[in-house]
């Protein structure tokens, strides 16, 4: 089978974060979800790179940031520009004491081989730690809730990074409204980026316009409900964006998947998915997607009408003694 053309970089639409600085409106991820190992997405990492992709969303507790650091690595070897790729990694909730920043990021750029990124993120608000790939019912004794004096001391290590040139922006990801509320004035450096669930059945509506309130751009992960998401994410009653009728109706108008239209419609609202397949035919129609044959308005306002309040990562291995249910985390 022939490869597909690639995308030109240029053509995809990128958001602005400040003067000189952008993103592009749609990215990978690279969180494996339990299925995929560090290889696999290694090699997707490679293959979209060579098809046009020019933003990546890594983490360290994702344990594969040192075989894409060789990717990374080739790539600007044989001439992909390290200025024209926007990458992105994040502190873990184990990582958030004294110094414990500074020691993570040195790592993720040893592993992913940079002199820096171009944001760095606080995974989660609280330093809850769970062991990777553990069972949806664990709980860590040593969780606690939100403090906004806690959470400002690992931002204060974050603003530190950020002064010393190891990152160019400073994100936050897993954030309700009240909790910015709370911190947001008392950063010396705001988040250029806030990280959320988004997808149709799960919209987020004032936690978005709020952010675009701040001018701060949202990046959306699980865009097309994460259907290879953990078991432990799982549970009865969520929903299928890709099996909304509004979805499958604007799908059916445009000959696409129903996967595409969630990216369309992410991208055309003012947000960056990031969504993820190690499937070559996925990860370039999902690129493809945002450059041509946009929704309309009233597929636009009836995707706006798909809205289920599902929330799919719900966090619960994160909960404290005495908490009542995940609905705790999230205020």
């Amino acid at each position: 089978m022939a490869e597909a053309a690639a995308v030109d970089p240029g053509k995809v639409p990128c958001f602005n974060l400040g003067p000189g600085r952008k993103i592009p409106c749609i990215g990978m991820g690279t969180f494996g979800s339990d299925k995929y190992g560090p290889e696999e997405v290694a090699a997707a990492v490679a293959g979209a790179l060579r098809f046009g992709y020019r933003l990546f969303d890594c983490a360290s507790v994702y344990g594969n940031e040192d075989r894409i650091g060789g990717v990374f690595e080739a790539a600007f070897r044989e001439g992909v520009k390290r200025e024209e790729v926007f990458i992105i990694s994040k502190v873990w909730n184990d990582m958030h004491g004294p110094g414990d920043v500074l020691f993570s990021l040195a790592k993720t750029l040893r592993d992913l081989r940079l002199d820096y990124v171009d944001a760095y993120f606080v995974h989660w608000p609280f330093p809850n730690y769970h062991a990777p790939g553990c069972d949806g019912d664990a709980r860590n004794p040593n969780s606690v809730p939100f403090s906004p004096d806690r959470f400002m001391a690992t931002w204060a290590q974050m603003e530190r990074i950020s002064g010393m040139g190891l990152t160019k922006n400073l994100g936050m990801s897993n954030m309700t409204v009240s909790k910015l509320e709370t911190i947001l004035p008392r950063c010396r450096i705001k988040p250029a980026l806030i990280e959320m669930e988004q997808h149709p059945s799960f919209q987020q509506r004032e936690l978005f316009d709020y952010c675009r309130s701040k001018n701060i751009t949202v990046i959306g992960y699980c865009p097309i409900g994460s259907p290879n998401r953990p078991e432990r994410d799982k549970s009865p009653g969520d929903v299928a964006d890709t099996e909304l009728p509004e979805v499958a109706a604007a799908a059916a108008a445009h000959g696409i998947h129903p996967a595409l239209v969630c990216l369309k419609w992410a991208v055309q609202r003012g947000s960056v998915p990031i969504p993820f397949s190690v499937h070559a035919k996925n990860y370039e129609s999902n690129l493809r997607s945002v450059i041509e044959d946009p929704l309309g308005a009233e597929e636009m306002e009836a995707l706006t009408r798909a809205e289920r309040n599902c929330r799919l990562v719900k966090g619960q291995v994160f909960l404290w003694p005495g908490a009542k249910g995940w609905e705790d985390l999230w205020d």
